[in-house]
């Protein structure tokens, strides 16, 4: 067995961020009843949203900004782009969001099954994210998958963010696995598949969207069950 440890990541790879943030948005564009306050399109608050989230997400990793105005301020540049200057809403929203958003459970198709099909090969596996800490774990353990993974390695518990070598060494060393005997399987190529490669670890590019540009991977699958054919 040439891999001794798979590190996945897990929104977008695994568990279905754009599925399960469109759902809750959707409920807390009800619950805060947006359409009387000026946002009678959904789908333009959804758009709307998306585009800020990426935006500050990219600062978050650069670190432009810390995590709780990453929280807030998606939100809040979304409702200033209908002419809505409300604190306590921006507060309000943003702190539903993030309740409501781990208790999704859209994976992306055969994430089961593959892994089953790893646990019974006995590959020992563990999640590296740059997802909150608390809101990971919910994640996993609503969707069903938790029991799968030994190790869950967050940004917050690394003290280091993807792309940057040191929370893949972090992983590398609660796990005690060695760089040429683990295989980091993700969706972003700046972010898990250049990370991995500065860190010594082959990677797997998983993205049925955007063929690999620029960064040349290790392998690249367009679906998860292609796993089967390189482990």
């Amino acid at each position: 067995m040439r891999y001794k440890h798979l590190f996945f990541d897990l929104d977008h790879t695994l568990w279905d961020f754009e599925a399960n943030s469109e759902e809750t948005l959707r409920d807390v564009f009800q619950e805060y009843d947006l359409s009387a306050r000026g946002i009678p399109d959904f789908s333009a608050f959804h758009r709307i949203y998306v585009g800020h989230n990426e935006r500050m997400w990219e600062r978050f990793r650069k670190g432009f900004i810390n995590r709780e105005e990453l929280r807030w301020k998606r939100v809040w540049h979304t409702l200033l782009e209908f002419k809505i200057n409300d604190q306590q809403l921006v507060q309000d929203i943003s702190g539903r969001y993030l309740e409501i958003l781990p208790t999704k459970t859209h994976l992306f198709p055969d994430t089961r099954e593959v892994l089953e099909y790893l646990k019974a090969k006995a590959y020992p596996m563990h999640l590296i994210t740059n997802g909150f800490e608390r809101t990971q774990h919910l994640k996993i353990t609503h969707s069903g998958i938790r029991a799968y993974f030994d190790h869950i390695v967050t940004s917050e518990s690394a003290g280091s963010l993807k792309p940057h070598p040191a929370i893949f060494t972090f992983a590398l060393q609660q796990t005690g696995c060695l760089p040429a005997e683990a295989l980091m399987i993700g969706d972003t190529l700046e972010v898990d598949i250049l990370g991995a490669r500065n860190a010594g670890i082959n990677q797997v590019y998983f993205n049925p969207a955007k063929p690999a540009q620029g960064i040349q991977p290790t392998y690249s699958i367009r679906t998860l069950s292609e796993l089967k054919e390189i482990l």
